[in-house]
């Protein structure tokens, strides 16, 4: 069993926060935008921005295993909150970098941080071409989550000795220039931020090292989000299935939809398997600890995709209503599986380290 009884009570109350205060829903062709009161609520009953930072940095001096619930129920709900990029990835980085300054406004909530970090559409840091000289960061930014509410950009760049460092650009500095994309996925808002001279502090020469880790933080986290989605498409089909009647039966009686429905089943069981894996790995600081993590984020990418694809399916013509629900968990999804690079990158990276290269 990964979850101890005190990480079971957080799941209950974060759970029973967001039923009681729903996310509202983004209308077509709507700006994307936040749900202030959960976050809000979420930043000041359950501090859940800060629990896994150190209590002498302004958090609550627990673990990953702790934020992994709260991305699990965040993924459950899709509520537009900042906290995969503030709380895992400015914060993590922050916490790697050894730069913790900035940290206590991010773990209450009140400060957003993120990590501008993809190039090109990809998240591999051989592909950064930004750079700093003088003091002054160069370079474009793409997929950067909650960009537009930012007030701490952590960006990794190369450094004037040639090296990649972490440097800290503040929001409104000069040279500094966000802008907000469509995307597909509508609950969660990215910008494409441009840097064209802006004043950059440097928070760690080894940026290497830190993305590294990052990129397992990321992983990890997202294939918690992951599951969450997978998880409630399940249980949303499953309700529609007991109602939905054809022929005067209900439709989950039928032999071919209970089939279909215990394939379901297996994958998000798994999903959950080798999510709560990683998270272990990333709690325990485990050597595997990258292996454990691409393997997650590779089986939770595709086993999301595939729940939410059958959830339309087997809600029929409403599935493919924008009133239903089921619309928004196929975009997160779909989305979701190309955040911090897809199935096939993932398992490239991971493929030396099982055959033993």
């Amino acid at each position: 069993m990964f979850t101890t009884e005190e990480q079971e009570e957080l799941r209950r109350t974060v759970r029973a926060l967001l039923e009681r205060n729903p996310p509202a829903r983004p209308a077509p062709d709507a700006t994307p935008e936040y749900d202030e009161t959960a976050w809000r609520l979420l930043a000041d009953q359950v501090g859940a921005f800060g629990l896994a930072v150190p209590e002498e940095h302004g958090g609550a001096g627990f673990s990953y295993a702790e934020t992994h619930v709260v991305c699990e129920e965040l993924g459950r709900t899709l509520a537009a909150v900042p906290y995969l990029g503030s709380a895992v990835l400015a914060a993590g980085a922050l916490l790697a970098s050894g730069a913790t300054g900035d940290l206590p406004g991010i773990a209450d909530g009140t400060r957003v941080g993120t990590l501008a970090w993809a190039e090109s559409g990809t998240w591999d840091p051989a592909a950064i071409r930004a750079r700093v000289a003088d003091g002054r960061l160069t370079g474009v930014k793409e997929h950067v989550l909650d960009g537009a509410r930012a007030d701490l950009f952590v960006v990794p760049a190369a450094t004037p000795e040639g090296g990649l460092g972490l440097y800290a650009v503040e929001a409104g500095a000069s040279g500094l220039r966000v802008e907000p994309l469509v995307t597909l996925d509508r609950t969660r808002p990215q910008a494409r931020v441009v840097f064209d001279g802006a004043p950059a502090r440097l928070l760690t020469a080894d940026g290497h090292r830190v993305l590294e880790r990052l990129l397992a933080v990321a992983a990890t986290a997202l294939s918690a989000e992951q599951l969450g989605g997978a998880s409630r498409c399940l249980e949303i089909t499953l309700e529609y299935v007991k109602t939905r009647e054809q022929f005067g039966r209900p439709i989950g009686s039928f032999q071919a939809v209970k089939h279909r429905l215990a394939d379901l089943y297996v994958l998000v069981e798994s999903a959950r398997s080798v999510s709560y894996d990683a998270a272990r790995a990333l709690a325990e600081d485990a050597a595997d600890l990258p292996v454990r993590a691409a393997a997650a984020q590779a089986y939770c990418a595709e086993a999301f995709s595939t729940v939410a694809a059958e959830t339309i399916q087997l809600h029929g013509g409403i599935g493919f209503t924008w009133e239903h629900e089921a619309h928004l968990y196929f975009k997160r999804a779909h989305s979701a599986a190309k955040l911090f690079g897809d199935a096939a990158w993932h398992r490239a990276r991971l493929a030396p380290a099982v055959l033993g290269g």
